[in-house]
């Protein structure tokens, strides 16, 4: 039973730290590494992130500066950020690519929240699923008689009470993502 609830316990910290990455990748009115963690440019003819062939910082609040360890390599990364859903515009001068990230309008804000709220809730449905899951092998030991009726209350209860926990932490996670989003 305790290796049930460890288990569950661990893939409810994995769906939380899925969401939190996830997140990371939303775009508020700040300049952020984690914008570029997914983008991927094409590098002699392979797909590669762009955390693996440039140096990304953050100088400003709203300026982003990416530096390629090759710089044959610029005029790829620009275009690969040009044709990724960020909207940006990078300038290229040569050796460093500069992105000055605009301000996002009310609008635009409120549809990244949306985003935002749909990503959590994705991340409440896969820690539910854990806790069916775990249910799920409780009642089967127990059918089997290799726990007793008692223990698979006291097994439900604890699942329960982490379920509670994570999807508590994945509410938290969304508000202070939300309050970033919505910062002007």
């Amino acid at each position: 039973m305790d290796a049930i609830i460890k288990d569950a316990d661990d893939r409810m910290k994995k769906s939380v730290a899925a969401l939190e990455e996830d997140l990371a990748g939303l775009r508020t009115g700040r300049a952020s590494t984690a914008l570029f963690d997914k983008l991927r440019v094409q590098y002699y003819g392979t797909p590669t992130p762009l955390n693996q062939m440039a140096s990304i910082s953050v100088p400003e609040s709203r300026l982003v500066v990416i530096q390629p360890w090759d710089k044959a390599a610029l005029p790829e990364i620009e275009k690969a950020i040009q044709t990724s859903e960020m909207s940006l515009n990078p300038s290229n001068d040569g050796k460093v690519i500069r992105i000055n990230i605009p301000p996002l309008t009310e609008e635009r804000r409120k549809e990244i929240v949306k985003v935002a709220k749909n990503t959590a809730e994705q991340g409440r449905v896969a820690v539910r699923n854990i806790r069916r899951d775990a249910n799920d092998e409780l009642k089967k030991q127990e059918k089997e008689s290799a726990i007793s009726e008692d223990d698979l209350k006291r097994g439900e209860d604890q699942i329960q009470k982490l379920t509670d926990q994570y999807i508590e932490q994945i509410n938290t996670v969304l508000s202070a993502k939300e309050s970033e989003i919505l910062e002007i």
